[in-house]
């Protein structure tokens, strides 16, 4: 698959067959991310992968902490700003509104709109959860390798065929999914991602999100047309 091409076909999967996905599969798809940048090469992601009655395990229980107690649960960082503005309150509405609308889910639905939001903690039945931890004494660079470690992983999945769901909400989970894999507490759980075939039927998976064009986010100097 060409690069311009991966990149384009990449999406959030939201339904998967449930076609386990060998575990050679997963080793060459880590290596080849592997070769992510990272200041001073450095490479500070560290990656745990579960999947099976483990995985259904870890997360059954989070998605039931999820509905019953969401308030005790925090990420051990912040991702989004503290205060939403212009224009980014209106995209992320926009994204939720349309992956509701996918499912048949009327705006207003809340409790609709919860119980397709709790799907996050199960991974959406992905065969293959992908946890990535950094070192808590790690700076803001470190989040900018991950970042880059994260998208190579997703785009290495897609060059064999596997979807993957990138989700930052499991991240408030860390209490149960430290013990769950043998997470190390001075780690911060960055995010989860789920892995596996997806289910072409599910219609959430054809799910079209907007992208701004280069004139809106980019400053040009001293190039020529």
């Amino acid at each position: 698959m060409m690069i311009e091409e991966a990149i384009r076909r990449r999406f959030t999967c939201r339904t998967y067959t449930g076609e386990p996905v060998p575990r050679a599969d997963l080793e060459a798809i880590l290596e080849l991310a592997a070769r992510s940048p990272s200041g001073s090469n450095i490479q500070p992601w560290q990656v745990f992968v579960v999947s099976g009655k483990p995985l259904k395990t870890l997360t059954e229980k989070m998605q039931a902490a999820a509905r019953q107690n969401p308030d005790m649960h925090r990420r051990t960082f912040d991702y989004y700003p503290k205060r939403w503005r212009e224009p980014y309150l209106t995209r992320r509405r926009t994204v939720g509104w349309r992956l509701y609308a996918s499912l048949g889910i009327e705006r207003g639905d809340r409790e609709a709109s919860r119980a397709q939001a709790l799907r996050n903690h199960l991974f959406f039945n992905a065969p293959v959860g992908i946890f990535l931890t950094l070192e808590e004494d790690m700076e803001i660079g470190s989040f900018l390798d991950l970042g880059m470690f994260a998208q190579s992983l997703m785009l290495a999945a897609l060059g064999r065929g596997f979807a993957t769901s990138p989700q930052v909400s499991v991240a408030a989970m860390h209490t149960l999914i430290r013990p769950a894999l043998g997470i190390p507490d001075h780690h911060h759980v960055i995010m989860g991602i789920g892995l596996g075939r997806p289910d072409p039927s599910a219609p959430e998976n054809h799910l079209a999100t907007d992208r701004e064009t280069p004139a809106s986010f980019a400053t040009f100097v001293g190039i020529c047309d």
